[in-house]
This record gives C-alpha cells, sequence and structure tokens, in this order.
C-alpha cells in the first residue's frame, strides 16, 4: 500500500466515520475503486478505527471525565444506599442509557442455525462481496432516515414553538428512557452488519424521532460509538491475529493512516454538529442518496458484465455463497 493510498483511506474513515454517510460502506466503495483486497487490510483497518477513536475521545474529553467521576460516585451512592433512578442527573442518566444503549449488540453474536457463522459475520460477508449491491441499497436508507430524522425534529420544533414565542430551535427531551435507549441500540446493530447504513445517521434519526433534543442525540450517538469502536477494531484484531498475512505492511502508511483518520475525524464531528445545529442536514440526505444510486446502477452493470469498471479485474456476484 502507498503512502497517497494510506491518505486516501484516512481521510474516507475519518470523514465517514462521524459523518452520517457510513464509514464501513465509503471504505468498502473505495477499496472497490482501488483494487485493494479487504481482508488484506485488516491490520491497516484496525489502525485507522483506533485513529478514529483518538478523534471522538479528544472531542469529548470533558464530557467523558464527567462520566467517568459520576460513575463512581453512582456506585458510592449504590453501596449506601443513597441511589435514587427517579432523581439522576443528566451524566447519571446517560450512563446508565450508553449501558443500556449497547446491550443490543450482544446479538450480533447469536449463531445463524444451519452454518458456523454468527450474525456479526454477516458484515464480513457484504463488506468484502466484490459487488456493491447491498452497500448501495444500505446508502439509499440511510438517506431515507435522515430525511424522517429532519422531519420529526422538524415536528417536535413545532410543537414548542407553539408555547414558547421566539424559541430556540434546540427542542425535545435531553433524558433519555430505557425505550430510547433500546430502540437505539437495535438501530446500531443494524448498522453494524449492513455496509453503507450510517452508524451515526440512523442512531441520531431513531433519537430524533423518538422526541430527543438533536444535539443531545447527537452526543449521545458519538459516545456512545466509543465502545462500538473499541469492539470493531478488537474484533478486527483478533482476525488479524488468526491471519499473519495481514501484518505484512509497510509500518509508515500505516501511521500516516491512522494520522490522518484521527484529524479528519475531528473535523467531522465538528461538522457534523454545525450541519444539525443550523439544520443543514438536508446536504447528507441529497449525498448518501445520490451515492447509493450511482453505485446501484455500476452495481447491476458490474454484475452482467463481471468485470470491475474501476480495475478492469474479473469478479465473482455471489453475496450468500458463504451461507450455503
Amino acid at each position: 500500500m502507498s503512502i497517497i493510498d494510506a491518505i486516501i483511506q484516512g481521510i474516507v474513515q475519518g470523514l465517514t466515520e462521524f459523518l452520517p454517510v457510513s464509514s464501513s460502506g465509503h471504505l468498502a466503495i473505495t477499496q472497490h475503486i482501488l483494487g485493494v483486497s479487504g481482508e488484506g487490510n485488516l491490520f491497516f483497518n484496525v489502525m485507522l478505527h483506533i485513529g478514529t477513536l483518538v478523534a471522538v475521545v479528544v472531542f469529548y474529553h470533558k464530557l467523558i471525565w464527567k462520566l467517568i467521576k459520576e460513575f463512581f460516585r453512582m456506585i458510592k451512592d449504590i453501596f449506601t444506599g443513597k441511589f435514587s433512578w427517579r432523581n439522576m442527573n443528566y451524566e447519571r442518566n446517560l450512563i446508565f442509557m450508553l449501558i443500556i444503549g449497547l446491550l443490543p449488540l450482544f446479538l450480533l453474536f447469536i449463531p445463524i442455525p444451519g452454518t458456523d457463522l454468527k450474525v456479526k459475520d454477516l458484515a464480513d460477508i457484504f463488506s468484502e462481496s466484490p459487488v456493491l449491491i447491498v452497500t448501495s441499497v444500505s446508502l439509499l436508507v440511510t438517506s431515507a432516515l435522515l430525511l424522517i430524522g429532519i422531519i420529526c425534529n422538524r415536528r417536535n420544533s413545532q410543537k414548542s414553538f407553539k408555547h414558547l414565542a421566539g424559541g430556540s430551535s434546540e427542542n425535545g427531551r435531553e433524558s433519555y428512557t430505557v425505550l430510547d435507549a433500546v430502540a437505539v441500540g437495535l438501530m446500531q446493530c443494524a448498522a453494524a452488519l449492513f455496509p453503507g447504513l450510517s452508524r451515526s445517521g440512523s442512531t441520531l434519526a431513531v433519537g430524533e424521532m423518538r422526541g430527543i433534543n438533536k444535539q443531545k442525540a447527537l452526543d449521545y450517538t458519538f459516545v456512545l460509538g466509543i465502545p462500538s469502536i473499541i469492539a470493531a477494531a478488537l474484533l478486527e484484531g483478533m482476525d488479524v491475529v488468526k491471519n499473519p498475512d495481514s501484518f505484512d505492511v509497510e509500518v509508515m502508511p500505516v501511521i500516516v493512516g491512522m494520522i490522518v483518520a484521527a484529524a479528519v475525524g475531528y473535523l467531522a464531528i465538528w461538522i457534523f454538529k454545525w450541519f444539525l445545529k443550523t439544520d443543514k442536514m438536508l446536504v447528507f440526505v441529497i449525498y448518501t442518496a445520490v451515492v447509493g444510486i450511482t453505485f446501484l446502477v455500476i452495481s447491476v452493470i458490474e454484475m452482467q458484465s463481471g468485470v470491475n469498471l474501476f480495475t478492469g479485474a474479473r469478479l465473482t456476484t455471489r453475496i450468500f455463497g458463504q451461507l450455503g
């Protein structure tokens, strides 16, 4: 892998991990265009995830530190009998809802009947497919979810304005309920399976559908993403250990890619929050729809010709072959 390839993939990972356009989908598209095998880049993908992890931790370091301190205060209150579910502050509520939101991820480890696979293995099958049908359709679903989120957010704002003349556009609940957290967690599971289904975009949309303040919903989405990114890195790391060939990469491209992913990821978080605050999310609705339609057409052409249109390489079109 060249330095240029590393920079390109670092930019793609950093931007799409946090912007509502799907990092897995764009990495699949980028690697398809570059003709770079996903299996041969396991170690590099782990490093890219670590880069984006650094970005979100640095951006939210104050909130993360508050949550850590509040967690130990909560443990103390539990053991001293002072804990009250009804009287939790924002940080304590967020801690519980983050835990509840992560529980649905265990569904990914359920075995698929009649195979040696687990549900999470479907993500590898879809992302490593030589055609981008699943990725393209998932991008269109992301576009639809973002549009629904915009509509729900405006509806919540209109309800608030009925009673607040000249009120702010920041409307909705600030605290999550158990049902809110479960709904977001289930959507995060779906996003983990389908490349092209944006984790940040889909979980934000679910929060808005549930009536959550859009900025609080976004903060929850990003903080919830920290353990998710760690889990993704660990799972890919296990695959790296099982596949020693994945270590056969040059050090400099890996370092460059990780630094680029961290820097661009930090910028992407800031950009996303600005777009949400200024009600310009329609840009992402249009973008994901255009990319989804474009690669859906390209995928159909490639399936008919049996050739990668970008590299000229022959390809197979089996997506579900590993399930047989």
